[in-house]
């Protein structure tokens, strides 16, 4: 990787002098981070110790809060391209005041009008009036909310959720999530409802915590990255059933950079994962499957040792992950059996050294990257 990225880098400094006249500046080069100087030792400790022990994500029951906006407004913002930000005021329960914070709308396919009547959010905070509150020391949060008001959404919510939870058994390079119950009333005063929510670990969060940096690099093949860690990201993929992902495309996934100049990926957003299901949720036409309930292994070729290493803490946690799905709440008893009965067929499938040969060894496509 070193040295692909290095020419990239001297090219990005080549053309990114600035211009002359009334010509407008170059874009920024995404490789003009990585020669970004680091934080020393003890300041590296101190971003991670400080990530590691915010308040939000210190405890697993739901956070209640309320949010008054122009929701009316807010969800036609219906243009991937768009960052406009939105006033809002979000009030925490039990709170003494309202925070004035941002909003705006993300994401691609929940952003798509006939896939969801409520787009996913940004929560932009303030500077001040967060010291003392389960806030405290967060910048901006995703927020994913549920995609339309039938009951049957507000189980995919929760089901996705259960999808974080198991990650961050699996490995602690893994975005950390807490539910919430969401109150939304528009600028009038007027209550639109109550829905469970999902606050998503900011991206520079999860890289302190690695005692790294996020960065942004485009075509990326399998050799540049940390091999265990996607090792691990790969075989969690294929437990839960997604495959709405890419390396290459930086398509969800975030790569965390640590000094050393290493690379690891860690992946997010499972809405299209089998464990998931959601209606809308179809592979890609060009997979060999017919169903996101269908497994498909798309990490690079390794040998049975390799994948019989990064599978012992899979096998390890079977305990604790099969019982996640009776712990989150109001998740139904219909979906409760459908995730446990999801995740016992994928640990059937590595019980015997032969299936594991079978599925990711003789059954692997030698590929760079996806």
């Amino acid at each position: 990787m070193t040295k692909h990225i290095l020419a990239a880098l001297s090219l990005a400094v080549l053309f990114g002098v600035a211009a002359q006249g009334q010509a407008p500046p170059p874009p920024k080069s995404p490789f003009q981070k990585l020669a970004e100087p680091w934080p020393d030792a003890e300041q590296m400790r101190q971003r991670k110790a400080t990530a590691e022990a915010l308040r939000l994500f210190g405890a697993e029951d739901p956070v209640a809060f309320t949010l008054t906006a122009d929701f009316k407004t807010i969800n036609k913002d219906r243009d991937p391209k768009s960052k406009k930000q939105y006033p809002a005021e979000l009030t925490i329960a039990g709170g003494a005041a309202a925070i004035p914070v941002k909003l705006n709308a993300r994401g691609h396919v929940r952003r798509m009008s006939r896939t969801c009547d409520n787009v996913p959010l940004k929560i932009e905070f303030p500077d001040e009036k967060l010291e003392g509150t389960i806030f405290e020391g967060q910048d901006g949060l995703k927020l994913v909310v549920q995609c339309r008001n039938a009951g049957a959404f507000e189980q995919f919510l929760l089901r996705e959720y259960l999808v974080y939870r198991v990650m961050n058994l699996i490995t602690p390079q893994s975005f950390r999530a807490r539910l919430a119950r969401v109150s939304y009333i528009d600028t009038a005063g007027k209550p639109i409802g109550e829905r469970y929510g999902m606050l998503l670990e900011d991206d520079s969060d999860v890289a302190k915590r690695m005692a790294g940096r996020t960065v942004e690099l485009p075509r990326v093949l399998f050799k540049d990255l940390h091999a265990e860690t996607l090792d691990a990201m790969m075989l969690f993929e294929y437990m839960i059933g997604s495959t709405d992902f890419s390396i290459y495309a930086l398509h969800n996934v975030v790569f965390v950079q640590k000094p050393d100049r290493s690379l690891y990926s860690v992946p997010y957003d499972f809405d299209m994962a089998g464990l998931v299901s959601t209606t809308y949720a179809i592979p890609d036409k060009r997979l060999p499957i017919q169903s996101v309930k269908d497994r498909l292994y798309r990490g690079p070729c390794r040998t049975q040792e390799q994948l019989e290493a990064a599978l012992v803490t899979f096998r390890a946690q079977k305990d604790r992950v099969l019982a996640l799905p009776d712990s989150i709440p109001d998740l139904s008893k219909g979906s409760v059996n459908d995730a446990k009965n999801y995740l016992e067929d994928f640990y059937d499938a590595i019980k015997d050294p032969k299936d594991v040969k079978r599925l990711f060894v003789d059954g692997c496509k030698q590929t760079p990257t996806m």
